[in-house]
């Protein structure tokens, strides 16, 4: 368990941000953007063991996002919705949800990169233009445009892999 450093509640094991209050467990990275070659994103993204998760890291979350290659699972719950992305020194606007620790520089992962939302019981996720794209199963997202995810749908920012799994409470 980590424990918050503002409100003291108990969070997940691993989990980059407060579950109750949503400020951040984790520090600041003083890294800037990487580009990364596009060429083989769309088949990087495909690559899975062919098994799905199921959803049940979080005791209150909405939806997991399962770090394909750190086997890192972060639940999101308390809120209904969270950007993404990495952090850097000097940064005006912070992500929600802080990649950083998961070497998302080397992954090509924008400082803002996405926005993942829940409006009912549909889950949405939206590029926020970032440099290196964002794919759904292999499919490149159009910037600020939002796209309904399904349970077990692959995420690639850049070519960070997250497979989401969705709570169907």
């Amino acid at each position: 368990m980590i424990i918050c450093s503002n409100c003291k509640h108990a969070n997940m094991t691993g989990a980059l941000f407060c579950a109750e209050c949503g400020a951040q467990l984790i520090g600041r990275d003083t890294l800037t953007t990487q580009s990364i070659a596009t060429e083989n994103l769309k088949t990087a993204s495909r690559r899975t063991t062919g098994e799905m998760s199921q959803p049940v890291e979080g005791d209150n979350a909405w939806a997991n996002l399962h770090l394909l290659d750190t086997g890192q699972v972060l639940p999101l719950s308390s809120r209904n919705e969270f950007t993404m992305g990495r952090i850097s020194e000097g940064q005006p606007i912070m992500p929600d949800i802080d990649l950083s620790p998961y070497q998302a520089y080397a992954a090509g992962v924008s400082r803002l990169h996405a926005v993942i939302r829940r409006t009912g019981v549909t889950v949405v996720f939206m590029d926020l233009g970032s440099a290196n794209g964002t794919f759904i199963n292999g499919n490149r997202l159009t910037p600020n445009t939002e796209e309904t995810l399904k349970h077990g749908d692959i995420l690639a920012l850049g070519k960070m892999r997250i497979q989401v799994l969705i709570d169907k409470k």
